[in-house]
């Protein structure tokens, strides 16, 4: 029998035990889900001659309006966000931001009636620094009159970047605006980038982070192709033992927008991302046209047992637990004394490779006995397991398996003994 290394990532007390405390205003309790222009529309203004993808007032009604007819918000999705880009260069009279009056001649407040009518939340983007990445007048000194003109306005999400701001300020930038949303007495979801911004320099504060925003940006934007978001789960599993333990209901680590549905990955490297998304407890924002995608890709979006798993009431954010001969396995406890395992090939070359399914570090939880499910490729009841089970499951070259795995009987609660504050430590086993 071939040999395999697995370096596994051990932890040993609860992950019961509380993230830091929340930011208090009662939203993301479960991480957001939504439409989210920039990767795939970013700073196309020219409406003149292509106005069907312009950043316009036009465009998110037109996403509003699919979202309900295709069943994106029956399925979960329920925010319309904008991005960079929707600005006036310039303030008014009264110092506040403006809409460009071209694009959005309606101005925000009807954009945000109108989303609304739909049963639907509108996003809005800002910058805590003097400008936007793309130029645009960003918060600094505005932060209170910009948060209640977007009360005003209706807005419930705020994507807030990190662009032309001075990195030892970044946190009192987040601050204030934080306290300035709260001050307006509207309920409006609050998306930070600060780690991003603040790691090139030094580890950032994730309990100050969390008791701040409801997401947070930690790593580079995610381009429509799989070495971008190999990058980022990479990323992520290398820190895993400083960010795993901030995430939880209130707050969530954002590794970007799903680019589901575009041009960059196959459909088995769409499924990795939608499987390891979910793992990870990560907002799943779209990034896509939604009035022009293919059917495999909407359905794959659209899985309820994969939403499922995203949504999980236990709220705990999945991990990296192993590295076998090219496979990737993460793990994420779930509700109930349940496991959703994710199997990634990371190997890209071949046909599909069969993973034994008792070769990750949780299968402990099928002593004696455990219930299989398969979610990805496609559904399959796998039935009865043992931790003595032989069953290989056939992956694909960057595509995942997707596991949830249930204990059928015994007093088993070993899944929820996992202690992120050592998990940095790393032990190697041979199966």
């Amino acid at each position: 029998m071939k040999m395999f290394r697995v370096v596994c990532l051990l932890a040993f007390v609860s992950v019961l035990s509380p993230a830091a405390e929340a930011l208090d205003n009662g939203l993301a309790l479960k991480p957001t889900m939504g439409w989210l222009h920039w990767e795939r529309f970013m700073c196309n203004m020219d409406c003149q001659r292509d106005p069907e993808n312009c950043i316009s007032e036009r465009l998110y009604m037109q996403m509003a309006d699919v979202m309900v007819k295709e069943g994106w918000k029956k399925a979960g999705y329920e925010y319309v966000c904008i991005d960079d880009c929707w600005p006036s260069h310039q303030r008014d009279a009264q110092g506040r931001l403006q809409a460009d009056p071209k694009r959005f001649p309606s101005g925000i407040k009807k954009l945000a009636d109108y989303v609304h009518s739909k049963g639907l939340k509108l996003g809005i983007y800002a910058d805590v620094g003097k400008s936007t990445c793309a130029g645009y007048p960003g918060s600094l000194g505005y932060y209170e009159t910009d948060a209640q003109t977007f009360a005003d306005w209706g807005v419930d999400l705020l994507k807030f970047d990190g662009c032309y701001m001075d990195w030892t300020l970044l946190g009192e930038g987040y601050t204030n605006m934080s306290k300035a949303l709260n001050k307006t007495g509207r309920s409006i979801l609050y998306s930070c980038e600060w780690p991003l911004y603040e790691w090139p320099f030094r580890k950032p504060n994730y309990t100050a982070i969390r008791e701040t925003c409801n997401h947070w940006r930690n790593f580079n934007d995610v381009y429509d192709s799989w070495s971008s978001v190999k990058s980022i789960l990479e990323w992520t599993a290398s820190h895993q033992d400083i960010i795993v333990p901030s995430a939880g209901p209130g707050g969530w680590n954002d590794p970007d927008m799903l680019v589901i549905g575009n041009f960059g990955l196959s459909h088995d490297q769409q499924e990795s991302q939608m499987a390891l998304w979910a793992i990870m407890a990560a907002p799943l924002l779209m990034s896509n046209d939604l009035r022009n995608i293919c059917p495999r890709s909407k359905e794959l979006l659209q899985n309820r047992r994969i939403i499922d798993i995203s949504q999980d009431p236990l709220g705990k954010q999945g991990y990296r637990s192993a590295k076998v001969d090219s496979f990737e396995v993460w793990e994420r406890p779930l509700s109930k004394n349940r496991l959703a395992v994710a199997v990634l090939n990371m190997q890209e070359i071949g046909g599909p490779r069969g993973f034994v399914i008792r070769a990750f570090p949780g299968w402990k939880i099928c002593d004696p006995k455990c219930n299989v499910t398969q979610i990805l490729p496609q559904y399959k009841e796998m039935g009865v397991q043992t931790q003595q089970s032989t069953l290989a499951i056939p992956v694909n070259p960057s595509g995942t398996a997707l596991l949830t795995v249930t204990p059928i009987s015994g007093d088993f609660t070993g899944i929820h003994k996992l202690h992120w504050e050592n998990v940095s430590v790393k032990h190697k086993y041979i199966l």
